[in-house]
Parts: structure tokens; C-alpha cells; sequence
């Protein structure tokens, strides 16, 4: 009798706990100044807690969770999409914790109250009604046996039109590229079609509306989703086979060269913020450029971290791999340390750092340089564009890679220029830091806008 009643009381307070976790919470994130809403949906099924993730201010809803763990109070959340994880604890109405991304650690509180949206004026943002077609597409990567949903815009009247596909950057995006409130492909897909360019953008796979896994997936896996928008704009009868052309921001102009090159359809190629030397090298510079803390020893951490980066690109088994880079971060656990936020959990950092590094995306990144497929490219004409301002893609020494490829690669229609005062987003900036990226008003610099759709025009029109 004791022990049906024991039981009894336990499944009462196992389902009460899981009551007190189902349902919405809400939170924001705040990163390098910029403060992200995050919706989380938890609920209960006949397989255990599923919870998925909105992202209101990037546009994106139904980000899945691919582990939810509850051991009351404790909550876990793997979020592999991202690369991310929430670890935290349910404290009556507050779910408190950490959030684990990119080898960071943030604090991140959910309510069960929303937060209020800020008031982020973005003029840029295209209203209806249009002076153009808007239409949603879908369309199969049979390759990879996924789906991918769109949006193509289509300048008015008939007739066969040049367009313009574009690739996003790093980390899944939506169709419009959305950050801290901007929306920049929907902006210069808008500009393009206003100047007789018909555009399709569309959501990275296994994010927002397209199906697939993002998480597993390198640099090369999405170059075939290009492929398989090249291929479905080449079945329409109001696009021009021989005017179809690849814009690519950041990862996107890694990926533009690789296309263009296993295609013989595409006829033109804008990379925006594009980089010109290996992943490696990227990002040690990025370790510089975009560190946000002081360190002890500038030589010394750099060696550090080019010595982690070579480890993570090596050939080794993944087993191995790991282990050397958990041995190479534990040797700094008393700088880590210190370094990290009081109350961080040094092992979790680690853990997630070793898992970003070893990524499928990443160890391919690593080892990939874009200069090889750039300098393969001898016809299609090129406009390459930086921003002085960039701190993510430094514009000297990518565009000097550029430059440098296309040359080796004999392409006499190559125009490189470098925007004054332009971040990576292609913003009119003060200082060129994330942080300023959600702060600014503008989306995307009308001069940058002007320059692509007059030199598309001079080329497809």
C-alpha cells in the first residue's frame, strides 16, 4: 500500500512539474549590444517535452529544439540547427540559466510575460503595394531530398527577365537575410525588381518554410541548393535562361564561385562582403577583429587559437579531434576562468566550444579556401564589394584574394571596390562593430544598392 502511494505522489508531482514547463515563455537575449526577443514553445507528447524556438526580431519561428531534457528544476535544451544550447532551472514562473553558442555564454532568463518589441524604425523595409509581382515558390533539391520555399519577385509586364539569386551568410537565415530588425535581401530584392531584375530569395534549408537539417550541413551542401534554384529558374518561361545571375553576402560569396563554376548557366556574380583567403585565416582574423574582451597576452592568445583551429581542421578522427581540443582548452581552464562571466560553468564552455569547432560546417570551412573556385572563373563577369568599415570581412586582404584569383583565372570583366564607411551589412556606420548593426536605422547604404543594380543592368539589360 506504502508503495502504490509513493507512486502515486511521485507521477502526481512528475506531471505537475511538467504543467509548470509546458506552455510559452519569453525572453531576450543580449548580445554585443544588440537584445534578440526569444519565444520558446515547450510541450508534452507521448514521446516526452518537444519545444521549439521563435526568433521574432531575425524573423524566424519554429527553430527546432532537438533535445529537451527536464529533470525538475533542471531544464536542458540542444538547439543543433544553431549550434546552441540553454541550460537553466524553473524557479516557479522564471526559467534562469545559460545560453551556449559559438563558444559563449550568455545569461538568459524566460517569463511567461512578452517581452515588448523595441521601437526599431527600419524606413528601408519595402510596403505594399508593389510596383512588381511577389510570388511564392517552392522547389526541390533532389540531391539532398529536401524542399526549399521562396519568394521570387518579377518585374511587371511580360516577357523574359534576367534575375538574380540570392545567397545568405553564415548561420541560417531566412529569405530575408532578417538581423536585430533589418530585413537586407528584402530590400535589395525590392531595389532590384523596381529596376527590371526579378529576384529569388528564399529560406536556408531546415529554416522558417524549407525543410532539411542546417546543422549537418558544410558550404558545399548549400552550393547544391543554389544549383537547385538555378535549375527551377530555368524551367520558368518569364525568366531569361542566359540572364540568371548569383548574389552572395559573406558565406553566400563563398558559395556563388562554387556554383558558377559546376554551371554553365550562371552568367553574372555579385559577392557582397565576400572573403578572399581560407577559413583558417578568416577566422584568425576574426579572433581580432571581433573579440569584444581583453586578454593577458595578444601573442599568446592568437598562437592559442590558431594552434585550436589547427587541431579542429585536422584529418584525425573525430574522437581524436575532440580530445586534443579539450586537452588544448583545459590548459587554459585558469584564464577561462576568469575570463568567463561569474557563475560560468568553465566545463560547459569547453564542451560547447569543442562541439562548434568540430561542426561538419566548420571543419569544412576550415580547410576550404574560395580562391581555388575563384580562379576558375574566366567568363562571368564579377563585381566584388566590401565595406572599409567591415570588421567581419576585413576589405583589404579579402578583396586583394579576390582580385588576385580572378586575375590568375584570366576573367577580364572583374570590378572590385571598396564602399568608404560601410560595415559588413553594407550599413553607413560609425565604428563597424555588431553591436552597432541593430542601433543603425538604415538597412542597406542606397550608394551600395545603386552600384549593384546599375552594373547588373550594364551587363544583362
Amino acid at each position: 500500500m506504502l508503495r502504490w502511494l509513493f507512486t502515486i505522489v511521485f507521477l502526481s508531482l512528475y506531471f505537475f512539474s511538467l504543467a509548470q514547463v509546458t506552455g510559452d515563455w519569453f525572453g531576450t537575449l543580449k548580445v554585443q549590444g544588440l537584445q534578440m526577443r526569444l519565444v520558446l514553445h515547450v510541450s508534452k507528447t507521448d514521446q516526452g517535452l518537444q519545444a521549439t524556438l521563435d526568433s521574432p526580431d531575425q524573423a524566424a519561428f519554429g527553430i527546432p529544439v532537438t533535445k529537451t531534457t527536464f529533470d525538475n528544476p533542471k531544464l536542458s535544451l540542444d538547439l543543433a540547427n544553431l549550434g546552441a544550447q540553454f541550460i537553466g532551472e524553473l524557479n516557479q514562473d522564471t526559467l534562469s540559466g545559460q545560453w551556449l553558442q559559438a563558444g559563449r555564454q550568455l545569461a538568459l532568463s524566460f517569463t511567461r510575460k512578452a517581452a515588448k518589441a523595441g521601437q526599431l524604425r527600419r524606413p528601408q523595409v519595402p510596403q505594399p503595394p508593389f510596383p512588381y509581382r511577389v510570388e511564392e515558390v517552392v522547389f526541390q533539391n533532389e540531391k539532398a531530398g529536401l524542399q526549399l520555399a521562396g519568394t521570387l519577385t518579377l518585374p511587371k509586364g511580360k516577357g523574359k527577365h534576367p534575375v538574380a539569386i540570392l545567397i545568405s551568410g553564415s548561420g541560417p537565415q531566412d529569405r530575408d537575410e532578417s538581423l536585430a530588425g533589418h530585413k537586407p535581401f528584402w530590400v535589395l530584392a525590392d531595389h532590384l525588381t523596381r529596376h527590371g531584375i526579378a529576384v529569388l530569395r528564399y529560406d536556408d534549408r531546415g529554416t522558417a518554410q524549407s525543410t532539411g537539417d542546417f546543422a549537418k550541413a558544410t558550404t558545399a551542401d548549400f552550393a547544391t541548393d543554389v544549383e537547385s534554384a538555378v535549375i527551377f529558374l530555368l524551367g520558368r518561361k518569364d525568366i531569361h535562361r542566359k540572364k540568371i545571375g548569383l548574389i552572395g553576402h559573406s558565406e553566400g560569396g563563398i558559395i556563388a564561385p562554387m556554383v558558377a563554376v559546376n554551371s554553365k548557366h550562371v552568367n553574372f556574380m555579385v559577392l557582397l562582403a565576400s572573403t578572399g583567403v581560407s577559413g583558417k585565416e578568416l577566422s584568425l582574423q576574426q579572433a581580432q577583429s571581433l573579440r569584444t574582451f581583453e586578454v593577458p597576452d595578444e601573442d599568446a592568445y592568437l598562437a592559442f587559437t590558431e594552434r585550436a583551429i589547427d587541431i579542429a581542421a585536422s584529418n584525425d578522427d573525430l574522437s581524436i579531434i575532440q580530445a586534443k581540443l579539450s586537452k588544448h582548452y583545459e590548459s587554459v581552464r585558469p584564464v577561462l576562468s576568469s575570463m568567463l562571466p561569474e557563475g560560468a560553468n568553465v566545463d560547459a564552455f569547453i564542451q560547447q566550444q569543442v562541439q562548434q569547432m568540430t561542426s561538419p560546417w566548420s571543419r569544412y570551412f576550415y580547410n576550404y579556401n574560395p580562391t581555388d573556385e575563384l580562379s576558375k572563373v574566366k567568363a562571368c563577369p564579377v563585381l566584388s564589394l566590401n565595406g572599409t568599415k567591415d570588421l567581419q570581412v576585413l576589405a583589404d586582404v579579402n578583396q586583394n584574394g579576390i582580385s588576385e584569383a580572378l586575375k590568375k583565372a584570366g576573367n577580364k570583366d572583374v570590378t572590385v571596390k571598396k564602399i568608404e564607411g560601410l560595415n559588413h551589412l553594407f550599413q553607413e556606420c560609425e565604428t563597424g562593430v555588431m553591436a552597432e548593426y541593430g542601433t543603425i536605422e538604415q538597412t542597406f547604404a542606397p550608394q551600395a544598392l545603386q552600384i549593384i543594380s546599375d552594373w547588373i543592368q550594364s551587363k544583362m539589360l
